[in-house]
């Protein structure tokens, strides 16, 4: 994954912004694309500082809020599958892809492996 220029460069960056170099002769000094001179300009404008905005984090699980329904039809109906879980939750206005359940499946441990009642 990549990762955000380091602090001292944006500084640099934002001193010869300040001093009036055009964004052109800024990017060929420090070896950067033209449109990230641009970028950093517009970011030094809007909030003061060069500083890169927040990188990554967690995300919580969409389903989470809907556990005990998910599980709950999982054990009503054991040979569900991954799009008829989907569906049901579409019924139920939470519209997510298949992906999402299947990931949401796997963090609570259940798996959908063939076997004598799936087929």
């Amino acid at each position: 994954m990549a990762k955000p220029y380091s602090a001292d460069l944006r500084t640099r960056v934002a001193a010869a912004i300040a001093a009036g170099e055009t964004c052109r002769s800024i990017a060929e000094r420090f070896d950067i694309a033209p449109s990230t001179v641009v970028k950093w300009s517009k970011r030094v404008r809007d909030t003061g500082s060069p500083a890169p905005a927040k990188f990554g984090g967690y995300r919580a699980c969409i389903l989470a809020p809907h556990r005990a329904f998910i599980l709950a039809e999982i054990e009503k109906v054991p040979h569900l599958t991954l799009y008829g879980l989907k569906d049901l939750l579409a019924r139920r206005g939470i519209m997510v892809s298949h992906d999402t359940v299947w990931r949401f499946l796997r963090r609570e441990g259940q798996s959908f492996k063939k076997n004598a009642l799936r087929g």
